[in-house]
């Protein structure tokens, strides 16, 4: 009996490590690949800056500045403060957050990446995107554009500002 059991724990033994049984060599866990590949999208793009003009606010009678008009009118404005909390800098973007969420990264060419940070009255579906600009002569300057954009993934990180763009593959 125990000559019978050696002998089943001996094929056994060689039918695993011929057969490259993971148990008993681990293999060293590969590097996953680094490129993030974002799809394409043809969005249309407009530009805002935190002026009043374009963020719909104007000061109060006290140099305040308040809502110019609709449900929030002459309550206090946080001007440069995007809807996720942050200040808005170049690279900020508002979309409609239903369809790209808070933290959603895109690549607009000859803007550069951006990362959706705040939302917009005028924002609606998932072809619309606004872009910050720091001055309104820039904002007009980029004017509205119909492009073909790269959005990334979920939990892709905000990409910095000279990173090289994405090519098509």
């Amino acid at each position: 009996m125990r000559a019978k059991l050696t002998i089943l724990a001996l094929a056994l033994l060689l039918a695993l490590t011929a057969g490259g049984c993971s148990l008993l060599f681990l293999e060293e866990e590969r590097e996953p690949d680094e490129i993030i590949r974002g799809r394409y999208v043809t969005i249309e793009t407009t530009a805002y800056c935190p002026c009043g003009q374009c963020c719909d606010w104007k000061l109060d009678a006290k140099g305040n500045p308040v809502h110019s008009k609709g449900r929030y009118r002459g309550k206090p404005k946080a001007v440069g403060i995007t809807a996720s909390g942050g200040k808005a800098t170049p690279g900020t973007l508002a979309a409609d957050t239903r369809h790209y969420p808070m933290g959603t990264v895109f690549y607009i060419p000859g803007y550069g990446y951006g990362c959706v940070e705040d939302r917009g009255g005028d924002i609606r579906g998932k072809s619309r995107l606004d872009l910050f600009f720091p001055t309104h002569k820039e904002a007009q300057k980029w004017g509205r554009h119909r492009i073909k954009c790269v959005v990334f993934p979920k939990g892709t990180p905000k990409m910095p500002k000279n990173a090289p763009p994405p090519t098509e593959d």
